[in-house]
């Protein structure tokens, strides 16, 4: 794996990670009157920095970002906040996975294919 590739992997995976504190935070506070959403996003930054290498990559720092106060009447869509949840946790473990398969590719490398 490149050194950009493996950079891109680990922010993904530290913004996917924000991203489903943020979902959580959502979901448990949908029904307060004072609520405010928080999202995380972050893909667009992230393809920009990878045009000017890793070293741009591990330099970016991810946010939450919260919506203006709640509005009467506009109410939290868990269903929609349940499916970005399950396609975020979806994404960490396909990014866990590729890291994972890249490890076992060194360890075998430096073990001698044994």
């Amino acid at each position: 794996m490149s050194e950009i590739s493996q950079a891109l992997a680990i922010k993904a995976m530290d913004a996917l990670a924000m991203r489903q504190t943020a979902i959580a935070h959502n979901i448990a506070n949908a029904g307060s009157e004072v609520f405010q959403r928080r999202e995380v996003s972050f893909e667009d930054a992230l393809r920009e920095a990878a045009e000017d290498g890793p070293e741009a990559v591990r330099s970016l720092v991810f946010n939450m970002e919260t919506d203006g106060p709640r509005i009467s009447g506009d109410d939290v869509r868990l269903d929609l906040e349940m499916q970005s949840a399950s396609s975020t946790a979806g994404r960490y473990a396909a990014l866990a996975d590729l890291l994972g398969r890249q490890m076992q590719i060194a360890r075998a490398a430096v073990r001698g294919g044994q």
